[in-house]
């Protein structure tokens, strides 16, 4: 939905009527048309991310920096994981946007998506899109993680007591409500820049959601 919407605004009407067409026209399959790039590509987005975030954090954080203001850690970490990232993400966000937002579909599967890019475009096909990756994902991640770090630790000053003396269940309690408030400045940040991925990638040779 979001995708088609942002390819083309007057597609639907709304979110709501564009699960009802989508639904009416080509069933549950249609709702999670396009899963495979979408599972393959942040599995190995989300792997880096996290994973050279916990790098950067120690090097910046205890190594290069000691003595750095936590949150200028944790949004340099952050944008050097992401950066890093988003190479792993972008050729299957290419395709998955491409499968997403035409009619009848580029491709139907992951491996026919990447084989027709790469025939008709080379590996570039699949890059071309990865600046305006950057700078969707790159500020997403940033305020994600130092909006994350820094509510959680608030939430544990608020509450008076270290986080060592809470049991699992109210630390998750404290990690989801801190995430939520994270998800909210995310969403407003990167917004611009997803519009831009999904109208770069798309396949602007054929008709958007309908037939040539």
């Amino acid at each position: 939905v979001k995708c088609r919407r942002q390819v083309d605004p007057k597609i639907y009407a709304s979110n709501i009527s564009a699960w009802r067409s989508i639904f009416a026209k080509e069933g549950l399959r249609g709702v999670f048309f396009g899963w495979s790039p979408t599972l393959v590509g942040y599995s190995f987005q989300g792997a880096g991310k996290y994973g050279f975030y916990e790098v950067f954090k120690y090097y910046y954080g205890e190594k290069f920096f000691p003595n750095a203001n936590k949150t200028i850690v944790y949004l340099g970490a952050s944008a050097s994981a992401e950066f890093l990232a988003d190479i792993a993400l972008c050729p299957f966000e290419a395709v998955k946007v491409r499968m997403q937002t035409t009619l009848p579909p580029y491709a139907s599967s992951l491996r026919e998506g990447w084989s027709k890019v790469t025939a008709k475009e080379g590996m570039s096909g699949l890059y071309k899109g990865l600046q305006p990756l950057w700078g969707r994902q790159i500020p997403y991640t940033m305020v994600k993680f130092a909006t994350f770090e820094t509510t959680v630790n608030q939430i544990y000053n608020f509450l008076g007591k270290p986080k060592e003396s809470y049991g699992p269940l109210q630390q998750t309690g404290v990690s989801f409500l801190g995430g939520y408030i994270a998800g909210i400045g995310c969403a407003a940040i990167s917004h611009p820049a997803d519009v831009m991925v999904s109208k770069l990638n798309a396949d602007r040779q054929r008709e958007f959601y309908g037939y040539p």
